[in-house]
């Protein structure tokens, strides 16, 4: 026997089933990658606040360490890479990348491997051992450091050598390396609050975007498209030929009788008047002004109307922001003297402050990342 709800139609309950059904994978989906994201941003801010190298940790690699100098950690498969075509590096930096894209296996075009063998990052240095000697990169003296965003590449640049180079990890470690290799840095740099905080930052903010969990759909709200196969696409297409067939058969010529040419042909045409009508000169209509169509409203999310496009909705952050931004938001004193990216105080005021120790410092705290 079929089951019926309680108006006793069967279609509204199927339709209940495979609505809610759908509801819930597309919930699931979104819910399993939002607690992925999650889970890796809590383990980073977990490694960022515990990782603290030690001594033990270098014993046995093929590395002397300095006085004071502890080990971080080391990874077994690295490569050593050279760059053919010497360009300027960005400084380094402690940006934690939200979200890192997938990485291909091979290097970038223009930069080739010269040796294999061990990576070991220190509170002091970043190290390369491998078969044909060993490289090291002193964070006190480094110049440049980009990571290439679609390879395991990381490049170097430091004071006391011309020709830039880096290292190849696998693509699985990739993420990691880099990690600690910032932690790194911050600690030489005693920055590793700035790291703190900017993790906090991301951790508030992904947790505003979890999957609400969706409403239950009743057989009451079925529409009686659900009954058509096709639901509504099949309705609407079927509305679209009752309108365009009957337009077209308007359009088309009627059919010629025979005959029907000679009979025109001989009936006289009617003589026209030589004098022409007078009558009362008509003034031409005007003709309406086309309505325009109101303008979207553009996507600010709570944001001041700006001419550069900077929102509160999501996006790019903003560390070198337009000469114009003072003139649309309400800047802090000393503005140009932070040296992060844009954020909205608590105050209300504006500050480039992000992601650095005691961002918006006497305005309350940050409230907000302002993107573009």
């Amino acid at each position: 026997m079929a089951e019926t709800d309680s108006t006793g139609s069967t279609w509204r309950y199927t339709w209940a089933c495979k609505q809610n059904e759908r509801r819930q994978h597309t919930y699931r989906e979104a819910e399993t990658a939002w607690r992925r994201r999650d889970d890796e941003l809590r383990r980073l801010r977990g490694l960022a606040a515990d990782l603290r190298g030690s001594v033990a940790a270098g014993s046995g690699l093929p590395l002397e360490l300095a006085p004071g100098e502890v080990v971080f950690r080391a990874w077994p498969a690295a490569q050593l890479v050279e760059v053919r075509h010497t360009a300027v590096l960005p400084a380094p930096d402690l940006t934690v990348e939200p979200h890192p894209a997938p990485l291909r296996l091979r290097p970038p075009d223009g930069v080739r491997a010269t040796d294999a063998g061990m990576a070991v990052i220190t509170n002091r240095r970043l190290v390369f051992v491998g078969g044909s000697g060993r490289r090291d990169w002193a964070y006190g003296r480094m110049t440049g450091l980009s990571h290439d965003p679609a390879a395991p590449v990381t490049l170097v640049q430091v004071l006391d050598r011309k020709q830039t180079g880096g290292l190849l990890l696998p693509a699985t470690e990739a993420a990691d390396f880099r990690f600690v290799l910032t932690l790194a840095f911050a600690d030489a740099i005693e920055q590793r609050d700035t790291v703190l905080a900017q993790l906090d930052e991301l951790i508030a903010e992904h947790d505003q975007t979890r999957p609400f969990r969706p409403a239950i759909a009743t057989p009451a709200q079925a529409r009686l498209t659900a009954r058509v196969p096709g639901g509504r696409r099949t309705v609407a297409v079927a509305v679209a030929l009752t309108l365009v067939v009957p337009a077209v058969l308007l359009e088309s010529d009627p059919p010629v009788r025979p005959g029907s040419e000679v009979a025109a042909a001989a009936t006289p045409a009617p003589a026209k008047s030589s004098a022409p009508k007078a009558g009362p000169a008509t003034k031409p209509r005007p003709k309406p002004a086309p309505s325009r169509s109101a303008e979207p409203a553009e996507r600010r999310c709570g944001a001041p109307a700006n001419p550069m496009g900077y929102d509160y909705c999501g996006g790019e952050r903003i560390r070198r922001p337009d000469h114009r931004v003072c003139d649309h938001f309400d800047c802090v004193q000393e503005f140009y003297s932070g040296r992060g990216y844009l954020v909205l105080c608590k105050d209300g005021s504006v500050s480039l402050t992000g992601g650095r120790r005691n961002a918006c410092a006497g305005h309350e705290g940050v409230r907000r990342t302002i993107f573009t």
